[in-house]
């Protein structure tokens, strides 16, 4: 069975933050993931880390003002010092948390810088922060999301995000690959993800529509999930989900994957 990070940002949603760590402890999670750190001290962090033995797979590069609707400030040509001041922020809070890929949110293209201009900057930075990143021992990792949830965004399809890792040229630049994004953008989830394993360096997941629990929409989990394991791929998919009552409530699809995963994938179709 693949490997589960709860998404403390998205799941337990119901409590303050600092205590979801106990919650997803506590409902059987050995990991989590959070868009954000910096809100916290890191000493707040790495004892909520601690004492409930979790271990944190993932977090973002500081993406701009989050309230005010920005999505990362990658893509922006007049926030390049801003964001790699983040990238150092983000080395300081990974190091000390102890995590291993650190994901950049490439932004919303504003109306009045060209397309061409967006992904010179881009790329730019993401050739920037893959190497600071490297020379920690950390991966960097870039996210394509769906233009219906974030209308605007930079990157919207897989090929793109493989597109600009390959213009970035660096062994330390990996693809996120967001399922519900995904699904929403060109479907062909199991083709897509055969195909670029060898650069994918993380996965999150959803169902589609309503961005709900695994189980509560059109997407064939049970497939994917066994065909991960069939393909080798060790790492942790998080679960960056809305549940659709309470996180609690929704958990029996994890149980459930529990029995079904490793049926053959060939079986499920």
């Amino acid at each position: 069975m693949p490997k589960f990070a709860a998404n403390l940002t998205m799941l337990f949603n119901e409590l303050p933050f600092l205590e979801r760590f106990a919650a997803a402890a506590q409902a059987g999670f050995d990991a989590v993931e959070f868009l954000f750190p910096y809100p916290y001290a890191i000493s707040e962090l790495q004892q909520q880390l601690q004492q409930n033995q979790l271990k944190l797979v993932l977090h973002n590069l500081p993406a701009g003002n989050w309230e005010a609707g920005e999505r990362g400030i990658a893509c922006l040509p007049d926030r390049i010092d801003e964001f790699r001041e983040g990238v150092s922020r983000a080395i300081n809070y990974a190091k000390a948390l102890k995590v291993s890929q650190l994901n950049c949110l490439a932004g919303i293209v504003p109306v009045s810088v060209d397309a061409q201009t967006a992904r010179t900057t881009l790329v730019d930075n993401l050739r920037f922060a893959a190497e600071a990143l490297k020379q920690e021992g950390i991966r960097l990792l870039v996210e394509p999301c769906n233009s219906y949830d974030i209308p605007g965004f930079a990157l919207n399809h897989s090929a793109q995000g493989l597109d600009v890792i390959r213009a970035v040229g660096s062994d330390n630049l990996f693809l996120q690959y967001d399922i519900y994004h995904m699904q929403r953008m060109e479907g062909e989830l199991a083709a897509t993800i055969q195909k670029n394993l060898a650069l994918i360096g993380h996965i999150q997941l959803a169902d589609n529509p309503g961005r709900n629990e695994p189980g509560t929409g059109e997407i064939h989990y049970p497939y994917l999930f066994s065909l991960l394991d069939s393909l080798g791929y060790n790492g942790y998919i998080g679960c960056e989900y809305k549940p659709r009552t309470t996180t609690q409530a929704g958990l029996g699809w994890l149980q459930k994957v529990a029995g079904q995963a490793h049926v053959p994938a060939a079986a499920l179709v």
